[in-house]
């Protein structure tokens, strides 16, 4: 392949070894939800655009956040899933700025640079719409063509992640993860046997000794994977090396290789629902399943460093706002005595 820097991987085609760069340079970002658990605030406004005062002290719409997380963590393009006829909202945000509103900024160089911000990230966006609400991985699957033929990041419009000082972010560890497996790859965090019920439930295997099978930096060989598992369920997916009553459950930050769509297009020609609607993690179990016959690259887990905030609930939204606020220039004030 050309520069030296490039990581690749071997991976087993049809009949053929081929070669494919494993350095994802593309990102796709879910945003097509009708955020009813914030209603009614987004009766008005897209809940991956309800505002967030980053660290840097700037108020941003949260997806303004996220692509920002992406662009610093080496992706090039991102790619933007909305429902049908939702474009709009989006690209009057992530626009350069007009002339009146250059006139209004002009003393403000703070201003006209997060415009000039905006303009960039408008360059390296695309959109695409669902036509029609039928669940996440059918929002995912309408991002194919855009993302051909490489692997790709794959993030929720409503979460945000957050790291201690001098650790990089959970995107830019994901990819340099992936950049090593050769393959696809979902992150995890640690969850308790309470929340089961509310999210998906990988059973692992560590893949180094080295270090605590919860540890980060921690990669593994994913076994079985279950979304909204019963707790009886649950304890049949427990990890080994695992604190008792904790699970390996996703972090909300996946790296895909192209295969994950085959495994997608499967479920919708098929039509394999669950609850109505075509989900991810039934195509996760396809491309595990593919994964573990040999017919797809490695597919793998692993335990990042950092901490999500899920700003599609009232109470996440809050404990967001506040993570963001105690790490930015306001941090001494949101700590003051509330008057």
């Amino acid at each position: 392949m050309g520069a030296r820097d490039r990581k690749s991987a071997l991976i087993l085609g049809e009949g053929a070894w081929e070669e494919r760069d494993m350095r994802a340079k593309r990102a796709v970002i879910t945003a097509a939800g009708r955020g009813t658990r914030q209603f009614p605030a987004t009766r008005s406004i897209q809940k991956e655009l309800l505002p967030l005062v980053d660290t840097d002290g700037l108020t941003k719409p949260t997806i303004q956040i996220i692509v920002e997380d992406c662009l610093r963590s080496g992706i090039e393009e991102v790619c933007i899933v909305v429902e049908k006829d939702g474009q709009k909202p989006f690209r009057e945000h992530f626009r350069a700025l007009g002339d009146d509103e250059r006139r209004v900024f002009a003393a403000k160089p703070w201003a006209l640079a997060a415009g000039e911000a905006l303009a960039e990230m408008e360059r390296r966006i695309t959109y695409v719409e669902q036509p029609s609400p039928e669940g996440f991985g059918h929002a995912v699957y309408q991002a194919r063509s855009f993302v051909g033929d490489q692997p790709f990041l794959l993030l929720l419009g409503d979460h945000v992640y957050t790291t201690p000082d001098g650790v990089s972010s959970p995107i830019a560890q994901l990819l340099d993860i992936a950049a090593e497996s050769g393959g696809a790859v979902t992150s995890v965090r640690l969850d308790p046997e309470s929340a089961v019920s509310v999210t998906g439930v990988l059973k692992c295997r560590p893949l180094n000794s080295a270090i605590a099978a919860d540890a980060p930096g921690q990669v593994y060989d994913i076994l079985a994977l279950k979304e909204k598992p019963t707790i009886i369920e649950a304890r049949e997916l427990a990890t080994p090396g695992v604190p008792g009553g904790f699970y390996l459950c996703h972090f909300g930050l996946h790296l895909f290789t192209p295969e994950i769509f085959d495994c997608l297009g499967q479920l919708i020609e098929t039509n394999t629902r669950v609850k109505n609607e075509f989900q991810l993690t039934s195509g996760q179990e396809l491309l595990l399943a593919r994964s573990q016959r040999g017919e797809a690259p490695p597919y793998r887990a692993a335990f990042l460093q950092g901490d999500r905030w899920d700003t599609g609930v009232p109470d996440g939204y809050l404990e967001t706002l506040m993570a963001l606020g105690g790490r930015g220039p306001f941090a001494a004030q949101l700590h003051a005595p509330v008057r």
